[in-house]
């Protein structure tokens, strides 16, 4: 028998240019606002309903072969789970009893979705109740209230869902290489973005907070140990493009002045992280390749500049054993 260590490095999983959609921020911003705001009320449910486990890890959505979903989500004796299909533009919570309810997502007010998705819990049996503030968000509104963002471009959903499903295979590679502690390849419905973060193992100095609408303690117990993280979010915040962004927490002296790959990465001193166009990764000739040099080279300034014991967090390995 053959034990191998899984697919790392073969080229049939590596993509093309062609692989990446197009994700043009001005295109799609509308979007963008509504569907954050429609994953935080599924996110919220999912808070309110499950135990807290380190560095908020038991909020984030995951990619599916069909969008992103919770996972299971316990309800007295029961569970169920609740996916965004970006395949065919429904919201589904399935029951393990059996029980399901589906909504289209379409052009509505996120306060519509917001008394419908109340609605259809209590129509499963499983009465929720959530915070309706929005997290995270300067300004916000809340959900019930919300008649602002209401836009729903299927075509730029079904875009950002399969760049997603590219980005979660590589940076699953990159989290395949670290052996040091390490967070699962996830989805944010907080701050609206993919994320991954590896931890160096020493505590870290307690965090400032001051995140509208998210309490401090959440974010002194988020970066309770030195971390390099790395994600992506599709635009807003004053970067009015698609881009990989990566960090380092706290961020060692010199971090900043680190030379990084690949050339059109660069750091802003605005937001205090590297960041790479996503159009940069989507027209490269290898876009799995440039965005594995930016998730590495980042890695390496935060872990060097830091002095991060690298030998026993990072292991090398054959891409094939027998």
């Amino acid at each position: 028998m053959n034990i191998g260590v899984g697919s790392v490095g073969k080229s049939v999983n590596r993509s093309k240019s062609r692989d990446w959609p197009a994700l043009p921020y001005v295109n799609w911003l509308d979007t963008i606002a509504t569907l954050h705001m429609w994953t935080q009320v599924i996110g919220k449910i999912r808070l309110e309903q499950t135990p807290w486990i380190n560095h908020s890890w038991h909020v984030p959505f995951y990619i599916t072969a069909r969008g992103i979903e919770t996972s299971l989500v316990s309800y007295g004796g029961r569970s169920f789970s609740v996916s965004f299909d970006f395949h065919l533009h429904l919201l589904k919570i399935l029951v393990t009893d059996g029980g399901e309810w589906v909504l289209p997502l379409e052009t509505r007010a996120v306060s519509d979705f917001y008394w419908e998705v109340m609605a259809g819990f209590k129509q499963l049996g499983i009465p929720v109740d959530i915070n309706t503030m929005p997290s995270e968000v300067a300004d916000a509104t809340p959900f019930e209230q919300d008649q602002n963002n209401r836009q729903y471009d299927p075509e730029y959903a079904w875009r950002f869902w399969q760049a997603l499903v590219q980005m979660d295979r590589v940076f699953t590679e990159f989290r395949s290489r670290f052996i040091g502690k390490c967070s699962p390849v996830h989805f944010f419905w907080g701050s609206f973005d993919l994320a991954l973060t590896r931890f160096s193992g020493r505590e870290a100095p307690p965090h400032s907070g001051g995140i509208p609408h998210f309490p401090d303690w959440v974010a002194r117990e988020a970066y309770s140990h030195e971390v390099s993280s790395a994600g992506f979010w599709p635009g807003g915040g004053g970067v009015d493009s698609a881009c990989f962004y990566s960090y380092a927490y706290p961020k060692p002296q010199g971090f900043a002045q680190a030379k990084v790959a690949p050339d059109a990465a660069y750091y802003s001193e605005d937001l205090g992280e590297f960041l790479l166009p996503y159009d940069a990764v989507r027209t490269s000739r290898s876009p799995d390749d440039t965005l594995l040099d930016f998730l590495q080279s980042t890695y390496e300034a935060a872990a060097d500049k830091g002095m991060w014991d690298r030998s026993a967090l990072e292991k090398e390995f054959p891409l094939q054993a027998r």
